[in-house]
């Protein structure tokens, strides 16, 4: 199938297969004699595989060690296990982040009047946090 084909079925964009590709993420498609890229069921199955694992989150850089992981059938699954539970401690730190952000900002929200006055206790806070340059 050609890429456009293969974007369809792996519910990627024909650029981020050709992206993946260019970062070896996966193998350089066949060529047809027209010069047109061709996969098959296995490159459908990579970028499936692909596809699920930056939909959790995964970064391109942890996607490349799952892919040797998954490719290696050898490997211990504790590898795979550590790769995952420090993704979940990335998430857990993240979603503490988030939390905190949304708190300040429901606080400041809160504090505002929402009236006709150009008194501002949302902008005001913003504005504290700027530190202007002198050049």
């Amino acid at each position: 199938m050609n890429i456009g084909q293969a974007a369809r079925k792996s519910g990627l964009s024909a650029k981020m297969i050709r992206y993946y590709e260019s970062i070896d993420l996966i193998s350089p498609a066949g060529r047809s004699a027209n010069g047109y890229r061709h996969y098959g069921e296995e490159d459908l199955h990579r970028l499936a595989f692909i596809k699920r694992s930056r939909d959790m989150g995964f970064s391109l850089e942890e996607v490349s060690k799952l892919l040797t992981l998954w490719q290696d059938r050898q490997r211990a699954s504790a590898d795979v296990k550590a790769l995952a539970g420090a993704h979940i401690d990335a998430l857990n730190r993240k979603i503490e982040e988030l939390v905190g952000l949304r708190d300040t900002l429901q606080e400041l929200v809160n504090s505002c009047q929402g009236n006709d006055r150009p008194d501002c206790p949302i902008l005001k806070d913003l504005e504290s946090g700027c530190t202007l340059k002198s050049h």
